[in-house]
């Protein structure tokens, strides 16, 4: 006598997927949501050093945290800051992450094995230890860079601009790897034989580059960039541990640090606490930018 397996209901096929990602969840849900509750939940409190040691009560004060600073002409000052060092740090990563992976495609093997172990050895190093180094070399009496270019004494954080340059080349070295591999891994995915048929047309390394790798790439460029967006905007270490804490009378402030300032330095818990809510929903915004473009080029969510 013979059976006949049966499928399982529709109804529990459709559950299975749930139950599956429930681990996930309740991990997400502890280490996440929990605290993102908690940063809210702060940020519209009257939460300060006397309230943290117990001599004074917590106040709800609704929004009025988020009134104080959205009313502080420094926060819009910040924010553009942060912004655009944000931006110039995704731009100079993309580029140098991209001339690199077209680099390896023409190297040899030896050079580009050790092209790759460059990169790699940048993106593993902490970022506390790898700020800590680029101080050095670019320390105002002792650093190697200004004795190579006879800037006698020359103090590279006095100046904003070229404080914010320095840290960005930091930032970078530390993000164009990502971008690299990721852009060689999608170029070394494209046919042989649409490279030939580009080469036997007459086209140039540049315009090959521009007209065909581009656009191909597309999908992937942009979830490279979306990600860096994520990763650059919210920089914390690098602009603390090199301008020790913002700059000279905080010129090279970012909304991350500053929040750490307000919150820490500060005792203005709930100030603090307003600024992550406010990165933390242009964040979210950039985030579900980054999964349509992650369903968009058909990578699973």
């Amino acid at each position: 006598m013979t059976t006949v397996a049966t499928a399982p209901p529709r109804r529990r096929r459709g559950l299975t997927p749930l139950w599956l990602l429930l681990p996930t969840a309740v991990v997400l849900g502890v280490l996440f949501v929990y605290p993102m509750w908690q940063l809210g939940l702060l940020s519209v409190l009257d939460f300060r050093q006397a309230q943290v040691s117990g001599g004074q009560p917590t106040r709800f004060l609704g929004a009025e945290n988020y009134t104080r600073l959205f009313g502080d002409p420094r926060f819009w000052s910040v924010l553009t800051a942060t912004v655009a060092f944000a931006a110039a740090c995704v731009a100079a990563t993309l580029a140098v992450g991209a001339g690199l992976a077209v680099l390896l495609t023409r190297i040899s093997r030896v050079p580009r094995l050790l092209l790759s172990l460059a990169a790699m050895a940048a993106w593993a190093v902490p970022s506390v230890s790898g700020s800590t180094v680029w101080m050095f070399l670019f320390d105002t009496d002792l650093g190697l860079v200004n004795q190579v270019l006879g800037l006698d004494g020359y103090n590279w954080m006095y100046d904003r601009y070229t404080a914010f340059a320095l840290v960005g080349a930091v930032v970078v070295w530390h993000s164009f790897p990502f971008v690299m591999v990721t852009l060689y891994a999608g170029i070394e995915a494209i046919p042989r034989s649409v490279l030939e048929a580009a080469a036997i047309d007459g086209s140039g390394a540049w315009r090959t580059f521009w007209r065909i790798m581009v656009p191909i790439l597309r999908p992937l460029i942009a979830i490279v960039v979306i990600q860096s967006i994520i990763w650059d905007f919210k920089v914390f270490t690098q602009i603390y541990v090199m301008t020790r804490g913002g700059g000279i009378a905080g010129q090279n402030l970012t909304l991350n640090v500053w929040a750490y300032q307000q919150a820490f330095a500060s005792g203005e818990y709930g100030l603090g606490a307003a600024i992550g809510v406010v990165m933390m929903l242009i964040l979210l915004v950039v985030t579900l930018l980054y999964l349509r473009t992650l369903r968009r080029s058909g990578e699973p969510l």
